[in-house]
Parts: C-alpha cells; sequence; structure tokens
C-alpha cells in the first residue's frame, strides 16, 4: 500500500515558523491533522499522539496569513486547496471571525480496497461504519478507483464536502476515472444522489456520510433501481445502527410486532417483540474497528435478525499490515448449526426467528407449505416492497413470480390499509376472478403467516 499526499502543499501555506518545524520533523508522513488556535500553541496530530509545533502562540495576524492562502469558506465552514484532498475546518467567535482552524490531512491511499476486493465484485451494497477520523473517507476513495479504473464501472461520487475528490472542480488522481457530483448544500444531498441516476446511468453511487431521514430513502430508492451503493456513516458498530432510529433503515428498519397469545407461548417471548420490517438498503456492512482491522457482516439480513434475538454475531474479521498478507478470521457456518441443534429441544425460546431456521420452528406448517412448491403462484404485490416478498418466499422454498400485469396474476397482494382504498384494482379483481389477500404491515412474519394460510 502507498499513499499521495501532497503535503507539502499545505504546509506551504502556513506560517513560516510552523513550516519550519514541520519540514524537520520525523513523523510528518503519519500527520493526522494541524491545529491553529488563537492565544495557544499549534499543534500537530500524529497517529502515536499530539504534540506542540513551537513555543509561539497563535496570533490573529497567523490565523489572517493562512485563510488568505486558501479557497473561501464555504457556509459549512470548511474550505480547501486546489487539486490536494486537505481540508481546513474553521471556528469563529460570536462576531463571525476566524478563532480557530483545523487543517486534516487528506491522503489518497492506494491499496485499502484490496481487503474487500471480493464484497466489491459481488455488485452487493456495502456500507461502511466508522467512528470520525477512522478513515472511512479514505477507503470510499480507493473503492470508487478500484470500481471505476479496474473494474470498468461507471461510477459517480456524490461528494458533499469535496472530501473525497477535493476542493477543486477537476477531480484528485486519487478517484481515477469515477465522475464526481458536487452539493451546493449540505441538505440537497438526497436530491443529487436522485438526480445522479435518473441523468447518468450509474451502475455504482459512492456517497459519504449518510446520516438524514431524506438521504436513507434516498438511497433505499436507489438500491430499488438496481444501482450498486458504497456509503459511509458514523457509527462503531451494526448495534449502533439499529439503536439509531434515523439510520436503522439503511438495514431494514426496525419495528414491534404483536403476537397472539398463543404463538408467544409457543414461542416463550413477550407479545411485543422487534423485528426487521423490510429488505436491507445495503447487503453488507464493514466496521472499520481500527485502521487495520475491519469486521465484515456478509449478510446483513441474519447479522441484524440474530442481534433483535439478543445475540452477537461477528461473520468475519480481516486484519492487514504494511508488511504481512491479508488474515481472514471467518465464523463457520458450522458453529451456527450447532447452536441451533444444542438448543433444538428449546428452539422456540431461542432464534426462531433467523430465516434460515424457519423451517426448524415452523416444521408442521411447511410440511403443509410443501404443497405451493409444485405450483406456481403469479403474484401481483401492491404497495409491498419486492426485495422482502422475494426473500421470504425464497427463503420458505416458494414457485413463484412477481407480475406487474394484473390479468396475469393468480393473487393479489398488498397492504390492508391501501387495498381498501383502491375501488378500481378491487372491483377488476372481482372481475377476472382474481383473490385479493391483505397484510397488516410489510414484515417477513406477515408475509409467512400468509404463506401458511393459502397452504391449508
Amino acid at each position: 500500500m502507498n499513499s499521495n499526499g501532497d503535503l507539502e502543499k499545505l504546509i506551504e501555506n502556513l506560517p513560516f515558523f510552523i513550516q519550519e518545524n514541520l519540514d524537520k520533523h520525523i513523523y510528518k508522513d503519519q500527520l493526522i491533522e494541524i491545529v491553529l488556535d488563537l492565544g495557544k500553541r499549534p499543534e500537530a496530530r500524529f497517529v502515536h499522539g499530539p504534540e506542540y509545533l513551537s513555543q509561539k502562540i497563535i496570533s490573529w495576524q497567523d490565523l489572517d496569513y493562512t485563510t488568505k492562502q486558501i479557497s473561501k469558506f464555504s457556509n459549512e465552514n470548511r474550505a480547501g486547496i486546489e487539486r490536494t484532498l486537505h481540508r481546513i475546518s474553521c471556528i469563529r467567535n460570536r462576531q463571525f471571525l476566524i478563532n480557530g482552524l483545523t487543517c486534516r490531512i487528506g491522503r489518497a491511499v492506494f491499496g485499502t480496497a484490496s481487503v474487500v476486493r471480493d464484497l466489491l465484485e459481488s455488485e452487493k451494497s456495502i456500507l461502511i461504519l466508522g467512528r470520525p477520523g477512522v478513515g472511512k473517507t479514505t477507503i470510499i476513495r480507493e473503492i470508487a478507483r478500484v470500481l471505476a479504473d479496474e473494474m470498468e464501472k461507471r461510477v459517480i461520487i456524490i461528494d458533499t464536502s469535496n472530501e473525497i475528490a477535493g476542493d477543486s472542480d477537476i477531480p484528485h488522481s486519487g478517484i481515477g476515472r469515477a465522475r464526481r457530483m458536487q452539493v451546493a448544500k449540505t441538505e440537497l444531498q438526497h436530491q443529487v444522489m436522485i438526480e445522479a441516476v435518473e441523468n447518468h446511468m450509474p451502475q455504482v453511487i459512492i456517497i459519504d456520510e449518510i446520516g438524514t431521514e431524506l438521504e436513507v430513502l434516498a438511497a433505499r430508492t436507489i438500491a430499488e433501481k438496481g444501482v450498486q451503493l458504497v456509503g459511509t456513516t458514523h457509527g462503531n458498530c451494526l448495534e449502533n445502527l439499529i439503536k439509531n432510529p434515523p439510520l436503522a433503515d439503511l438495514i431494514g428498519g426496525i419495528q414491534y410486532v404483536t403476537l397472539s397469545d398463543d404463538e408467544a407461548k409457543r414461542r416463550g417471548t413477550q407479545k411485543s417483540i422487534l423485528e426487521r420490517k423490510a429488505y436491507p438498503a445495503f447487503e453488507i456492512v464493514i466496521e472499520i474497528n481500527y485502521s487495520n482491522s475491519w469486521t465484515i457482516h456478509e449478510d446483513v439480513k441474519a447479522s441484524v435478525d440474530f442481534l433483535l434475538r439478543g445475540y452477537t454475531v461477528i461473520d468475519q474479521t480481516r486484519q492487514f499490515s504494511l508488511t504481512e498478507k491479508i488474515r481472514i478470521k471467518c465464523n463457520n457456518p458450522q458453529n451456527y448449526q450447532n447452536l441451533f441443534l444444542k438448543n433444538q429441544n428449546n428452539l422456540d425460546k431461542s432464534i426462531d426467528g433467523i430465516y434460515k431456521n424457519w423451517i426448524l420452528v415452523n416444521q408442521p406448517n411447511y410440511q403443509k407449505s410443501l404443497k405451493l412448491k409444485s405450483k406456481k403462484l403469479v403474484i401481483y404485490p401492491y404497495s409491498l416492497s419486492n426485495n422482502l416478498l422475494k426473500e421470504a418466499l425464497l427463503k420458505m422454498g416458494v414457485n413463484f413470480i412477481l407480475t406487474n400485469d394484473i390479468r396475469k396474476a393468480s393473487l393479489i397482494l398488498g397492504l390492508k390499509k391501501h387495498l381498501k382504498q383502491n375501488f378500481k384494482l378491487n372491483n377488476l379483481a372481482k372481475q377476472i376472478n382474481i383473490p385479493v389477500y391483505t397484510l397488516n404491515q410489510v414484515s417477513f412474519y406477515q408475509v409467512t403467516k400468509f404463506i401458511q394460510f393459502i397452504s391449508v
């Protein structure tokens, strides 16, 4: 792995007494950021920790000199240096005068994407989780280059704060052949995401720092259109995402489901349980624990379902360094099977919600549903996610086709509250003698109960 930092272009814009100290510093290549605060000594933060660069304190003149060397600050108080990846952020006082600067070093690190190259080739959408400063932006910059240059995909980068491809109108070479769309205001990011799909025919869209409900909704919309997504968001682990209401929809969303008394008793749970309500927009999640150690969830659906049942699951960890080969530690799927067999007498009280074990828990009903395997259900879905239906029906082994032509359908399936209001659809169904089935809410549980009902 090697990096391209253009560090000299940042250093030459700093006051001379700071330039002299940085030029001679033995750890210059490990620099993360430089902090200049009025009335304090200049501080450099390295990989190993912070240290002061001079005994001299920062004055108004020093701050003024630095700000005049760089581009103008945006509404988000950020600026950059032409044709580099460095970012300068300012702190203002009550009179809007700049009294502090944070100069963050931007580097294009080549080779980091090799750790997850197999995941990129799977063409599944990938979400990268990590705390601020752990290197998420550097990783997706390299992912964009690999997808565009080496895999020859049509890649569009939604560059909200110009961190991925730099502050210039000409993108930094670190993104390769990928194209970059800039965002005028942060609150417009979701609109630019949709615009990219509608106007530029991308195969892959790269998004940095998904943080609002509108951006999450835009990501789900893009995923439904069949475009691969690679995005980042803040969080230490998958469980943080589940507990974060605005972002939970990225992994399918969480909802309370109320079970009947008999069902709750059979499962050995409370009547109200947590359940994933939809298909995840991102099928793979990468947790950046440390710069050289990542946790991979290759099946987000299963991982989320395990967590909701109170189990902690680490699918895979990947570690790497400059001097060693990549090391991959993967939990053996047999370990999960052993867990199920060990608790087979008490499955209802443990993990009966996990899809791969639905058959074991619902064995009697499953026998009835075997009848459906010999028939082909042609379903006209109304107000339902096609991905969720496909997932549920495939897990149960049902032979089916989803159609948009109501006259070819053998049944209509939709949300009760929406179907009630569509009198035209109901009348058409009566005319052509097609049965209409309704669900109270969109969930895997509701779909499986529906299959049980029609298989009797």
